[in-house]
């Protein structure tokens, strides 16, 4: 028992850290609360589409339950707005390495380092499942029909559009949410790159959004950091092996 309660206090205090600097320094495109300002263990999440990505313009609601003995073991990502996508099952768990616990597990070609460990944080999770929006990873689908879907358009170098149709509609659906929840969802680059100050002994996985969208204006800056920040750990699966 007393090892529960040390547990909880420990898990309860990095995450009102994490809180914290998600407040102070928020990641571009999302909006975190909590579901009920008693309960450390429950965030919702809102995530605002990235401009010039077909999930441009929507807002997406999830939540993040996490567990007592957080950061050792991973949180759940749930989302609450229906999406279509190879790696969210139908109740909208969201399937990616990093949420998995860090167990040695052949089956499912995930490297143990692909997975969770203490030193992954909220921040980290929120630009991986923005990264997976963008570059699905259908080595092993969560959702089988949308991974077919996705890789017809993907060969078919975007002629065949029923998957991307799909995206767009469920993104117009999102619109009468946001009217709804009062939220002005940021559809241009500026209003979606809140730009914020970081401090330098940040791992670098704060330049997702200037590498991927600003190149031109970051090129010569950032091209060495490219290497190792942001898409790794979906690239497995992007191609057919």
């Amino acid at each position: 028992m007393a090892q529960h309660g040390h547990h909880v206090a420990s898990s309860q205090k990095a995450l009102m850290l994490e809180m914290k600097s998600l407040q102070d320094e928020p990641v571009e495109g999302f909006k975190i609360t909590l579901v009920d300002e008693a309960d450390m263990y429950n965030w919702e999440v809102a995530i605002f589409g990235p401009p010039n990505t077909h999930y441009e313009g929507g807002y997406f609601k999830a939540r993040i339950k996490f567990p007592v003995d957080y950061p050792y073991s991973p949180p759940a990502f749930r989302f609450l707005t229906k999406m279509w996508h190879p790696n969210i099952y139908e109740n909208g768990d969201v399937c990616i390495s990093i949420l998995h616990p860090p167990i040695d597990d052949p089956q499912s070609g995930e490297l143990p380092s692909e997975r969770w460990n203490p030193t992954q944080n909220v921040r980290t999770i929120l630009l991986s499942v923005i990264s997976l929006l963008n570059e699905p990873n259908t080595f092993s689908p969560a959702n089988v029909d949308a991974s077919v879907m996705y890789r017809k358009w993907r060969d078919s170098k975007g002629k065949d559009r029923e998957y991307i149709e799909i995206i767009r509609k469920q993104v117009l659906a999102t619109k009468a949410d946001a009217e709804r929840d009062g939220v002005k969802v940021p559809v241009t680059l500026d209003e979606y790159c809140v730009r914020t100050q970081v401090p330098p002994t940040d791992d670098g996985s704060n330049l997702l959004y200037d590498d991927y969208y600003d190149d031109e204006e970051l090129e010569d800056d950032d091209e060495d950091d490219n290497e190792d920040c942001c898409y790794d750990e979906d690239d497995s699966g992007t191609e057919d092996s």
